[in-house]
């Protein structure tokens, strides 16, 4: 019998002990014991998802049958095409907009319910107290009470507008309680009825959105500060450019900024404001998160609009096209729509919260929108007494006026906030906690003489002239409007109403008495064109006005590129058709990105110590045809190497202010200061612009991760558009159902097709009247905001890819696509 070793266990295992065959046991029951925690948690992921699931699909709309409800005059049906858009007959406006409501909240409750919480300050409610600090500034800002006001001086038919829609909404709501969006049994909460005030809170948030400045206005008056010298200044804050062109397609020729001389009392007057707002930098970064955190880098809110007359078309008849530029979101900001009643018929993109067609058409017009950038805010530096009281600009002293504001915060105490105001406007001390000076924010918005909305006039005119008088009534925010109709007639127009201001623009907060407002600039007055000779209209957010202009509107412009290319494209063109349209809203060439290539592949050749990496970039830019495809190379060079430069040149001259720099048109602030090689921005320790350019080239790649070879740097790789639920960071499960995840994306900021990670053409519209059911429309997503509805992301595929299609108007071609028919019944 051979010898047993330790190493046989066959024969060591009889002699194991107690504690051994313990320990065995142990581990069998620590193994079932995971196995079962392992089933468990499994088990409770897929009831949590066939719960998910299950509340999801008890949320998806009727779309077919008789629904009888009170409160309808007469039945109303509602046919859907072939994308879920719904076009709506009625037979009376009454039950049009109530109609409207009802069925916008079908596909868009949830949404229209965080549209209206967002404006008022009332997201931490449901959200948590993470949402705290921006419903403290929209009660700042006094968006609840300035929609009450509005609601209350309307004319008393617009108001009655507002509550038929108002009313549709509460229907749904009622009819639905055990079958509300999935949103609002994840975050636990029902919807409170809905109300006029509620739509026109859901208006003042884009006029926020497109109107709003004043963070601006902060930051230049401390890069101002740090800067210390007027010219620099007005090198990263340009009023308009030599690029820009009028709306009827002359080229301004802009003379350089003349700065103004800095004397001793100014420098000390600056010294006096360093002292008074030292901390202010990193609040003014905070506020940015909290008022605009979808905004990307270099993304200016804004939108493309241009209008062919007959002369220039194919078909004999005028074309118009509108893209506007906003965030992305799940859903999409816009939602489809028409609304017929006797009387009344239009369509195209409604505000989900509001009555009416915003941007579209109707039987004999087209018009179409771009933000016009008027400057309608300015910052007062008030004088107090400590006893409740200010100095008004005569020199009397008069009481502040305190409002206090409950804010309802989620598994906390309400937060409790007092809001002063003078005859400007709202002291913004609750926001700028860190400045010493008592700073009053003055807005077209909350002067009570102003409260007309005339949408209903806009889509109900017939002409230019009924167009144009509806839109002398136009107050917020301010646009460029471009217009055609059915007789062949095309216009342009400015609307909104801009301060007159006798002492001059201010791009900084104000602290005199010679900057008060005194009216509005006319109508009339208002940049402005009718049949132009050219035949050819078109605005991109850039200048509008000539420099002899008699009514300035503003001192912040967006980049000229955009609307340069929409020139260069049509100009001189005849036989145009739709498809050069849609070919020019995707178009992503870009004549700045081609030139600065050029320029840095000039750098590179001219430096010495390049290393063949930098010298196979250079060969890359050199070639390039200027296009931001997502298989370019060139492409991620050039845009990332202009956005390692801006820290390069700024960091030197302003530390850690840098980052507070923004002004839209700071894209040719930089093509001007590279092109220039200004000496003054050249950083120490560069012996020329060409050294500077190629660090900034390998500064690129570096913090960019470039591949070893540029040319396996593609585009698409990292330049993604990344659409999410609102909801995705407090339920990353939602975000994974609902959003798009990241996309490789063509274009930038500089490109006609403007676009960024979550940023981008919001619709993309194109009017033709030889063939009114041939003209398109799309959205981003789809009409639903419902992710198991097949009209969730129908849509998504002809936006990523640039293509879309006809949206239906006349009953025989909407009977033609109706794939459901839903029949209101009083």
């Amino acid at each position: 019998m051979p010898t047993p070793t330790h190493a046989d266990s066959s024969w060591d295992s009889p002699a194991k002990t107690p504690q051994a065959r313990r320990g065995r046991r142990w581990l069998r029951i620590a193994l079932w014991g995971g196995s079962s925690v392992l089933l468990l948690a499994l088990i409770a992921c897929g009831a949590g998802l066939w719960w998910l699931r299950s509340i999801t699909v008890s949320a998806l709309p009727q779309l077919e049958g008789d629904v009888h409800m009170s409160g309808l005059h007469a039945g109303v049906t509602v046919r859907r095409d072939a994308h879920g858009s719904p076009h709506i007959e009625a037979k009376n406006e009454h039950d049009l907009f109530f109609a409207q409501g009802y069925v916008t909240a079908q596909d868009r409750l949830w949404q229209m319910d965080a549209f209206r919480r967002n404006a008022n300050g009332e997201l931490a409610e449901v959200m948590g107290p993470s949402l705290l600090k921006h419903d403290i500034a929209q009660r700042v800002l006094q968006f609840k009470r300035t929609a009450q006001r509005i609601y209350e001086r309307m004319p008393a038919a617009d108001r009655a507008y507002l509550d038929d829609y108002a009313r549709g909404v509460n229907a749904f709501i009622a009819s639905h309680e055990e079958s509300l969006p999935s949103e609002f049994k994840l975050l636990g909460y029902r919807p409170k009825p809905w109300t006029g005030v509620d739509s026109i809170s859901v208006g003042m948030m884009m006029v926020q959105t497109l109107d709003t400045h004043w963070l601006t206005k902060l930051s230049r008056e401390r890069i101002a500060h740090d800067l210390r010298n007027p010219r620099l200044e007005a090198d990263l804050y340009p009023v308009g450019s030599w690029r820009d062109h009028l709306p009827v397609g002359d080229l301004i020729n802009a003379p350089a900024p003349q700065p103004k001389q800095v004397t001793e009392d100014d420098d000390d007057d600056e010294d006096d404001r360093a002292q008074a707002h030292r901390e202010t930098a990193e609040d003014l970064k905070e506020l940015r998160t909290v008022l605009e955190e979808s905004r990307c880098e270099g993304c200016t809110p804004g939108s493309n609009n241009w209008v062919i007359s007959g002369a220039h078309t194919a078909s004999g008849k005028p074309l118009l096209s509108n893209d506007m530029h906003l965030s992305l979101t799940v859903p999409n900001i816009w939602y489809m729509a028409d609304l017929e009643a006797p009387g009344f018929h239009a369509e195209g993109v409604t505000l989900p919260g509001m009555p009416f067609v915003v941007a579209g058409h109707n039987e004999h017009v087209a018009w179409g929108f771009t933000a016009l950038y008027a400057d309608v805010q300015d910052l007062y530096v008030e004088t107090l007494d400590g006893k409740g009281n200010y100095k008004a600009p005569d020199g009397s002293w008069k009481p502040l006026i305190r409002d206090k504001e409950v804010i309802q915060v989620r598994r906390q105490k309400p937060a409790m906030i007092e809001v002063d105001s003078t005859d400007h406007g709202p002291l913004l001390d609750p926001l700028l906690t860190d400045d010493d000076r008592h700073i009053a924010l003055e807005w077209t918005l909350y002067d009570p003489t102003l409260d007309a909305i005339p949408l209903h006039e806009l889509n109900t005119a017939a002409n230019w002239q009924q167009f144009s008088v509806a839109l002398k009534d136009w107050n917020w925010p301010t646009q460029n409007l471009v217009y055609a109709d059915d007789q062949g007639h095309i216009a342009y127009h400015a609307i909104g109403r801009v301060p007159l201001r006798p002492g001059g623009l201010a791009g900084v907060p104000i602290s005199d008495d010679k900057h008060e407002w005194n009216g509005y600039i006319p109508y009339e007055d208002m940049p402005n064109a009718l049949d132009p000779a050219s035949g050819l209209l078109a605005t991109a957010n850039a200048r509008v006005t000539a420099d002899n202009t008699a009514y300035p509107l503003t001192l912040e412009w967006a980049d000229p590129y955009r609307v340069q290319r929409i020139f260069k494209v049509l100009q001189g063109r005849d036989h145009l058709k739709p498809q050069d349209m849609l070919a020019l809203q995707t178009d992503v060439y870009s004549e700045v990105d081609q030139e600065l290539a050029h320029r840095f592949a000039y750098a590179i050749d001219h430096t010495e110590g390049a290393d063949q990496r930098l010298r196979d970039a250079a060969d890359l830019m050199r070639r390039w045809d200027g296009r931001l495809t997502t298989d370019s190379a060139a492409a991620s060079l050039v845009v990332e190497t202009r956005k390692a430069l801006w820290p390069m040149i700024l960091k030197p001259k302003l530390g850690k202010d840098a980052g507070i720099y923004q002004w839209s048109e700071s894209n040719f602030a930089e093509e001007e200061i590279i092109m220039r090689s200004n000496s003054d921005w050249l950083p120490k320790g560069y012996a020329d612009w060409d050294a500077l350019l190629t660090d900034a080239v390998k500064n690129a790649m570096r913090e960019g991760h470039a591949p070893a070879d540029p040319a396996d740097w593609l585009y698409g790789n990292w330049h993604v558009v990344d659409i999410e639920h609102p909801l995705a960071r407090f339920l990353p499960l939602v975000g994974r159902m609902a959003g798009t995840g990241p996309q490789p994306m063509r274009g930038d900021t500089t490109t006609v097709k403007q676009v960024g990670r979550s940023f981008g053409p919001s619709q993309r519209f194109t009017m033709d009247w030889s063939n009114v059911d041939g003209s398109t429309e799309n959205i981003v997503l789809g009409e639903s905001g419902n992710p198991l509805s097949p009209y969730f992301r129908d849509q998504w595929k002809y936006w990523y890819d640039g293509t879309t299609f006809a949206f239906p108007f006349t009953s025989g071609a909407v009977a033609a696509q109706t794939t459901h028919t839903l029949r209101l019944i009083p």
